[in-house]
């Protein structure tokens, strides 16, 4: 008689749901806790399906809101830790520059974070980046601190020391349910898992795991045009660079070295369009792409030194909130479910210090900066009824 295969059952101290930047980070933090960790990730890794895979994401100190740059010290030092674990460079320093209208509020808050001597004019903008170009009435600031954060590298090496603490990483594993109480059930397609604690960072699937405990979360899942620039003359790599308060683009555009395609610059819009993420890659053939038409219109204005048409075009995504601060917070119902989401497209820089917080949320232990701009109280009217 054949023997029945049963779903595989184990009892951990927290389960993280996501094995994305900011998961693999919580579940990080938590083994240097000495807790016993599941990470369940849906995918077979590596993959290109969330919002954490590629070679290059842009760190940086320029933020306008204060909470934000107050956390970035914090994270530059948890990076050189990743770092020094994993025995790997994760980050190279290129530093950056922020371009907008003078007097525009968020570029004027980067001033005010950045401090003294941040500004450039046109004169000092050419002189170091002839590559970037200024018009009448902007103004520059430079980020000596900014750089590339190598992506790829960066989540395996998390997942690796992860694992090297004493903690289980499952791939290919997508939840089907979450029972919750004192202890909770997860169950996946492939088994059963019991935890005290739940950690939520399930990206552009975070509001389908929530809505059946009864939390109805604004995240807006967006398909990114992720734009990459060939160069007309191959020179040395530029800074990073952001342009902020233009008319053309009122979400903001940004840029980087390309370390994907070498010859091309990386230049993508801060904005996309809303998707299911079940459904990213399903674009027609031959679809309109206004956002690439916008870049195209940016870069033959602000970088004349690229070809104004894009070599490459891949898609990423991004989960939104409408204010697009994140989310860090206790289930207002199950204090021992955590959830991460919305990181609107800048969460990648910030990930050692979210999955600290994320810990300290899950321990119960006071947060190691204010939790009040992420949490769930500023969206009222989203606990419902479970189904």
């Amino acid at each position: 008689m054949a023997t029945l295969s049963l779903p595989q059952q184990d009892t951990y101290d927290t389960i993280v749901i996501g094995a994305g930047i900011q998961g693999s980070f919580a579940a990080y933090h938590l083994a240097q806790r000495r807790r016993d960790v599941l990470l369940l990730e849906q995918f077979l890794l590596p993959h290109s399906r969330g919002s954490s895979h590629g070679q290059s994401r842009i760190t940086r100190s320029a933020y306008a809101q204060d909470h934000y740059a107050r956390m970035m010290p914090d994270s530059f030092r948890l990076w050189q830790q990743l770092e020094a674990e994993a025995g790997i460079s994760l980050y190279r320093c290129t530093g950056l520059v922020a371009l907008g209208p003078v007097g525009d509020p968020e570029l004027e808050g980067c001033r005010r974070n950045l401090g003294a001597g941040a500004i450039l004019d046109a004169a000092a903008l050419g002189q170091r980046f002839p590559g970037l170009r200024l018009h009448a009435g902007e103004v520059a600031l430079w980020d000596s601190t900014a750089g590339v954060l190598f992506a790829d590298r960066a989540l395996r090496a998390v997942q690796d020391v992860f694992r090297r603490h004493g903690g289980t990483l499952r791939d290919g594993e997508k939840v089907l349910r979450i029972e919750p109480g004192a202890m909770l059930t997860v169950t996946t397609k492939a088994g059963v898992y019991r935890a005290r604690r739940l950690i939520i960072t399930a990206g552009a699937w975070t509001g389908a795991l929530l809505a059946p405990l009864g939390l109805h979360l604004p995240l807006q899942p967006l398909r990114i045009d992720v734009c990459y620039w060939r160069e007309k003359e191959s020179g040395s790599p530029g800074p990073c660079f952001m342009a902020l308060g233009l008319s053309q683009a009122p979400h903001g555009i940004y840029g980087l070295p390309s370390l994907e395609y070498p010859g091309l610059v990386k230049v993508c819009y801060h904005h996309g369009s809303p998707t299911d993420p079940e459904e990213r890659d399903q674009v027609p053939p031959g679809a309109p792409r206004p956002d690439v038409t916008l870049l195209s219109s940016f870069i033959s204005s602000y970088l004349p030194g690229l070809e104004p048409q894009p070599a490459v075009v891949e898609t990423c995504l991004y989960t939104n909130t409408p204010d697009e601060d994140f989310i860090l917070d206790r289930h207002p119902k199950f204090s021992n479910i955590v959830i991460g989401a919305g990181f609107s497209g800048h969460g990648f820089k910030l990930a050692p210090v979210v999955g600290k917080l994320l810990c300290e949320l899950s321990l119960g232990e006071e947060p190691s900066h204010s939790m009040a701009p992420f949490a769930i109280t500023r969206f009222p009217g989203v606990l419902r009824a479970a189904l």
